[in-house]
């Protein structure tokens, strides 16, 4: 049952998380001014919070259930893992910080942090996935890093379809064939489900003692997390129509 509760929060992550990252790459392309940018930003306003939750999760469940495995992924990670924190505080800055001051320079700054951070974390996952998973070192590394990246670029877009109306939705909607938006989303999403089970197989995942307590409260938790995900893609299912959020 440990195993189940870390993949679900694990593939989870990927999935929510990795389509505001995705967004966050590809900010440049989607949006060609700063209210087009603003517009952008506010496909995934919403929901970039809520998804960091299940990252939070995943390294509490790691720590109580699998302490033998967090020690073995930061063993000689923790220069990466550093770079991945740092990168995961830029690109939030940037989401909070971008609209606070009504100036072009200030906004041109947060939007670069935005982009910056959001490339950070891709290729944070994607080198760490190379090093942990397959013991790749070196130039040949950055190999999986970027075939990650643009997993993640892609799943950006396919979401940004689903969110934005327009010129933003068509230019979104390249790889998605017109009205097959949800079903590239569904394509992005099951090519990201896949590089976390794979990666979730070579994995010595033993748990730990701590299971017997752990367990049942993380049980007794996940519908509630559910539910507020649900609840918050609920109230904000409809498109964007403006700079709104944030």
């Amino acid at each position: 049952m440990e195993i189940f509760i870390l993949a679900f929060f694990a593939l989870g992550y990927l999935v929510l998380a990795g389509a505001d990252i995705g967004v966050g790459m590809t900010l440049p392309y989607l949006g060609r001014s700063a209210a087009e940018r603003r517009e952008a930003i506010a496909a995934i306003a919403p929901f970039f919070l809520g998804n960091e939750v299940w990252l939070v999760a995943v390294g509490g469940v790691l720590a109580g259930l699998f302490p033998e495995l967090e020690g073995e992924l930061l063993t000689g990670n923790y220069t990466l893992i550093v770079v991945l924190l740092l990168a995961w505080v830029i690109r939030d800055m940037g989401l909070w910080l971008r609209g606070r001051v009504p100036e072009a320079r200030w906004q041109g700054f947060w939007d670069g942090a935005i982009v910056a951070g959001s490339w950070g974390l891709a290729l944070s996952w994607g080198l760490l996935l190379g090093h942990v998973l397959l013991g790749l070192e070196g130039p040949i590394s950055l190999l999986p890093a970027l075939m990650l990246a643009v997993l993640f670029a892609t799943h950006g877009l396919t979401f940004a379809a689903l969110r934005l109306r327009g010129v933003l939705r068509e230019r979104a909607a390249v790889l998605s064939g017109g009205a097959g938006e949800w079903r590239t989303y569904a394509l992005t999403s099951a090519a990201l489900v896949t590089v976390g089970i794979v990666a979730g197989l070579r994995l010595p995942l033993e748990p730990g003692t701590s299971g017997a307590v752990l367990t049942p409260v993380i049980l007794v938790l996940i519908p509630f997390l559910v539910a507020a995900q649900a609840w918050v893609w609920w109230t904000f299912r409809h498109r964007v129509t403006g700079p709104s959020y944030l």
